[in-house]
């Protein structure tokens, strides 16, 4: 073989060497993930990778983290890849125990994924699901239910059990980088003496209830008849007094105008009175006299007397 060929074969070696070797430096961390530099000499690297291709030295090991949303169930039903019953229960504070499903979804933080790394010791975020979160959401889901007393939990506060559960589970595992985006039991059942008995509550706290309302309902009724009385009575006295009102002023107005007609009788007699003067009457005596003289005859005489003032 000649020279040529020797230094040709050489560099050809080099070529597949170099690439081969870089191909083995390039990681990529998928969308929705990032990914925590663990250098076997120096501990884990400050840098967080992000999605794309980065080169990383062969002594360099990458552990990737999801950062999108993942989404979990655990259900007596088979979901997401769970092939048996994977519900369970949690205890209430009156000493029952409930079987829950809970549906739940989580991301880790990439601000502090380092921390998920070091807790777990380098684990992959799935194995970290599968045997951290899931076992922790049932352990702390039950330090929240026992404090619910099992008719409260079937009752109206199932709502607030699902808040409190949510909140405590988010802020316990903060410490571990992992954000906990929801927490939801999509399925809360008891044995069927709790349920019955529960049942049985309800069907009296209903009638209780209905009790209630319909006493309210007769009070309102009663008050308000009370109140339509007391409107009627207080126009029938307003009535009362504007009739009395009116009946006054029409007596005043009689009275009034009776002493205005005496006045005027009194006024009319008094001014005729003073019209009849004895120049006056005589003029009437001799306007009405017809001329003749008063005439008296005597019994057994003929005489005709004249009489005269």
């Amino acid at each position: 073989m000649s020279y040529g060929k020797i230094s040709a074969t050489i560099a050809a070696l080099v070529v597949v060497g170099g690439l081969v070797f870089a191909f083995t430096c390039i990681e990529r961390i998928p969308a929705g993930y990032c990914g925590i530099v663990y250098n076997m000499s120096g501990g884990v690297e400050d840098e967080v990778l992000t999605q794309g291709w980065h080169m990383v030295a062969p002594t360099k090991k990458v552990t990737k983290y999801s950062v999108a949303i993942e989404q979990g169930y655990m259900s007596r039903d088979s979901l997401e890849g769970d092939k048996d019953d994977s519900s369970f229960d949690i205890p209430t504070s009156d000493g029952k125990t409930i079987n829950v499903d809970l549906e739940y979804s989580y991301h880790f933080d990439p601000e502090n994924v380092h921390i998920t790394f070091e807790k777990f010791r380098g684990q992959s975020g799935s194995h970290i699901e599968s045997t951290f979160i899931r076992g922790k959401l049932k352990a702390w889901a039950g330090e929240i239910s026992s404090t619910f007393p099992v008719t409260d939990i079937f009752g109206d506060k199932r709502q607030e059990l699902n808040q409190q559960v949510f909140s405590h589970v988010s802020e316990k595992f903060k410490d571990y980088g992992i954000v906990m985006d929801s927490v939801n039991f999509t399925r809360i059942e008891t044995d069927a003496e709790t349920a019955a008995a529960i049942q049985k509550k309800v069907n009296a706290q209903q009638a209780l209830e209905l009790e209630k309302i319909q006493a309210e309902t007769a009070q309102v009724a009663a008050n308000k008849d009370k109140e339509v009385a007391l409107i009627n009575a207080q126009k029938d006295k307003e009535v009362a007094l504007i009739a009395a009102e009116k009946e006054k002023e029409v007596a005043k107005a009689n009275a009034e105008a009776a002493k205005i007609r005496g006045q005027g009788i009194a006024d009319g007699n008094k001014a005729i009175n003073e019209s009849l003067t004895p120049q006056l009457l005589e003029r009437q005596k001799l306007e009405k006299w017809d001329g003749k003289l008063p005439q008296i005859q005597g019994e057994n005489s003929d005489l005709i007397v004249d009489v005269r003032d």
